[in-house]
């Protein structure tokens, strides 16, 4: 039977924590077992309980202080996660013990991990083979995306995560309870954009928008041609919304699909109504 669960990724301050922690207390509304494992070797505290943590494997401090290594917080990072893909046995061991649930992968915030070092491309390939069905979920703070520029800029980075991943990848949008209400005003143009315009409305009266045309309107195009460029808004303080997102990446991965025959034999009901269910399901 498939497991289910997300790799949570996202830039440093995109807000990946508080976005788990959210999705855990929404499972609890919606009776749903939702655990997180914390991959981020960096992490300092959490307001939700933690499956399994990765510092109990290697701590960043371990990287950063080894006489030897010598690392800075970036070296440091990386070599934390080429260690735990040298180390898979471990998580192995910590979701061996569960069964039937859905877990989420808080994943660190430096943003090489995912375009183009390979330890979380390995991690991916890892997880496909233990049976579980994941779903790339990539944030953006909206609060830095409302501008043509810093859009283009964040696509790119999901894009090159998409490609470099090869997972089912759906892209939020979050901290939209932070925004002002003009900025709140401006993001429709951004969560289903036309690039082009958005582009030639930022760019057309600056000097050099004439020697970069070409280069926008190539990226623009290339960017619609992968279709990535929609985004789901995420409000954290709106129950609705963080439904609509999960809703959305339960599809993408096909939540679901095997969950009900099995409720159905665990379901405690009398034997009239599992037998109309079932002809119903029939």
């Amino acid at each position: 039977m498939p497991r289910y669960g997300q790799l949570v990724m996202g830039p440093a301050g995109s807000g990946k924590s508080t976005y788990c922690s959210n999705l855990v207390r929404h499972g609890e509304a919606i009776r749903r077992n939702i655990q997180v494992v914390n991959l981020d070797p960096a992490a300092e505290h959490f307001d939700y309980p933690v499956l399994a943590d990765i510092r109990e494997l290697i701590h960043l401090d371990d990287a950063m202080e080894d006489e030897a290594l010598r690392f800075g917080p970036n070296g440091g990072l990386i070599y934390c996660m080429e260690y735990l893909a040298q180390n898979f046995d471990w998580l192995q061991e910590q979701l061996d013990e569960v069964e039937d649930d859905y877990i989420l992968f808080d994943c660190p915030g430096q943003v090489e991990l995912y375009t183009h070092i390979p330890a979380m491309k390995q991690l991916v390939e890892t997880l496909q083979k233990w049976d579980f069905r994941i779903a790339g979920v990539f944030l953006i703070d909206s609060q830095f995306m409302i501008e043509a520029s810093k859009f283009v800029s964040g696509v790119m980075t999901a894009l090159s995560t998409m490609v470099n991943l090869e997972l089912p990848h759906v892209n939020v949008m979050t901290k939209l309870d932070l925004l002002s209400k003009k900025a709140k005003k401006d993001l429709d143009r951004y969560l289903d954009p036309e690039l082009p315009v958005l582009l030639e409305e930022e760019f057309d009266n600056l000097k050099f928008s004439n020697k970069f045309k070409k280069l926008n309107s190539a990226i623009a195009t290339m960017i619609e041609d992968y279709s990535l460029v929609k985004f789901l808004p995420l409000d954290q303080t709106d129950e609705e919304s963080i439904n609509d997102v999960l809703l959305q990446i339960d599809s993408a991965i096909q939540y679901g699909e095997d969950l009900e025959p099995r409720e159905m034999k665990d379901d405690p009901s009398d034997d009239d109504d599992n037998d109309f269910d079932r002809g119903i399901d029939g």
